[in-house]
């Protein structure tokens, strides 16, 4: 299926690995110029090399932490009119919500909801003038099955879904569309650590706990950074023109309910 984004400019906030990454490759197959983004330089210019060699495709990495003005500023300046705006971030840690002091909420707050709005902010109008734009927010599942432990994670990101559902319809009459893709258990690091630590608190091994977890979510396995790639594209391209303000959950079936 031609996705129809040829030569359009796509920035992927944290996109040096996992779930960032797998988007910036499946836009980069699709034709898509990038610039990509993360905070270890190694790394973030292994994935650059690794993207241009395969699809052909300008790469332009960029070292930044996208939750300060300064990082945005510099996406920005690789990439003045961008086409497609992937908003990505790490989430706080795994925290009992009586250990959050105000700092650490409002770090939260920034990290996942403030900072992609501000990105938007940026972008939007822009695209709009252009007549083609296309935001994606990388949220959670947690923001309609939450986990004890990412209360913040997830007030957060239900936060940045609540705020871009009117935002959303104001420009859908102009071809831009902002819409939330919500990750349940990828195969990334993050699940990894995350399997490590309870193996660690329970004293079972990592393979069981996996299988365990794989065995609670109806396809049997957990997501992949390539497939929910190809998911992002998809709704990217000209082809989903019509879809705007939705949550896509991309869990396997993890989430047990009919809407």
């Amino acid at each position: 299926m031609d996705l129809g984004l040829t030569g359009r400019k796509a920035i992927v906030c944290a996109s040096s690995r996992g779930l960032g990454r797998g988007c910036a490759e499946a836009l980069a197959e699709a034709g898509c110029d990038l610039v990509i983004n993360g905070l270890d330089r190694l790394r973030l210019e292994t994935t650059a090399s690794e993207i241009r060699a395969r699809y052909g495709v300008n790469v332009a990495a960029v070292v930044a932490n996208v939750s300060t003005r300064e990082g945005q500023d510099a996406l920005l300046a690789a990439c003045p009119e961008p086409d497609i705006l992937v908003n990505n971030n790490g989430g706080p840690p795994r925290r009992d919500y009586r250990e959050l002091d105000r700092d650490a909420m409002i770090d939260g707050v920034i990290q996942n909801m403030i900072s992609p709005i501000e990105m938007i902010q940026r972008v939007a109008d822009g695209m709009a003038e252009r007549g083609f734009g296309r935001i994606i927010n990388i949220t959670s599942i947690t923001v309609r099955m939450p986990l004890e432990g990412l209360d913040l994670s997830s007030g957060a990101r239900a936060g940045l879904t609540a705020f871009l559902a009117g935002v959303c319809r104001t420009y859908a009459g102009r071809n831009v569309t902002i819409n939330n893709l919500l990750p349940g258990k990828m195969d990334t690091d993050r699940l990894r650590g995350g399997l490590e630590r309870t193996a660690g608190m329970t004293g079972q091994s990592v393979d069981a706990i996996g299988k365990a977890q794989q065995a609670e979510i109806p396809a049997g396995r957990f997501g992949t950074a390539e497939e929910f790639g190809k998911i992002c594209a998809f709704y990217c391209s000209g082809a989903a023109g019509y879809v705007t303000g939705q949550n896509v959950l991309v869990d396997g079936g993890l989430y047990p309910a009919a809407f």
